[in-house]
């Protein structure tokens, strides 16, 4: 079969595929896997990747298929989606790339248990409450009510008698205070 045979005829299976038969879809997505592969193949060295940008062309294809001109030829439309989703993946890793770092050290695990424990988490139980204690009334209150007993902002109005906002500010604030308390960063 030739090139424009073959585009004639997927281009025959889009266009039922958009009157709604479900036959013709599948048969084309079955059809145009291999020709996508080796589109993506072109522009992706990793066969990973590639696959993978196989899968957006099809997610594509998918969303888009409404969009498809049954009078123009099917074959240069979906490698132009082919060619546009690669050059996403391309970006995507370039941009992924420039921002993460591997490090091999960053897998070790310790044998202490507090070794990967932030500042908050590592806090005894005592000494929080201590701390707590400390806060000025309202804001102990409000972080009480909204943080321990974990009652939604309207609740926790009725109970106390300040607004959702006063409570909104009053648990930051605590919050606030006992990180700095606690020595951990704002």
């Amino acid at each position: 079969m030739t090139g424009f045979e073959q585009d004639r005829l997927w281009s025959g299976w889009m266009a039922a595929a958009q009157d709604g038969d479900n036959a013709a879809y599948a048969r084309l997505l079955r059809e145009i896997l291999p020709f996508l592969r080796v589109l993506a193949r072109r522009r992706c060295a990793d066969p990973d990747r590639a696959e993978d940008v196989v899968q957006e062309v099809l997610l594509t294809l998918h969303r888009v298929r409404h969009t498809y001109d049954p009078a123009r030829p099917f074959t240069p439309w979906l490698a132009a989606i082919c060619d546009r989703r690669s050059i996403d993946a391309l970006r995507k890793r370039v941009r992924h790339g420039a921002r993460e770092t591997h490090d091999e050290r960053a897998y070790e695990t310790f044998a202490d248990p507090r070794a990967n424990k932030d500042v908050e988490a590592s806090i005894e139980a005592e000494a929080l409450q201590a701390m707590i204690a400390e806060l000025p009334p309202g804001q102990r209150e409000a972080l009480e009510l909204v943080k321990v007993k974990e009652m939604s902002l309207v609740e926790a109005s009725r109970v106390s008698g300040q607004s959702v906002g006063a409570l909104k500010v009053s648990v930051h604030r605590a919050i606030k205070a006992l990180r700095l308390k606690a020595g951990a960063p704002e």
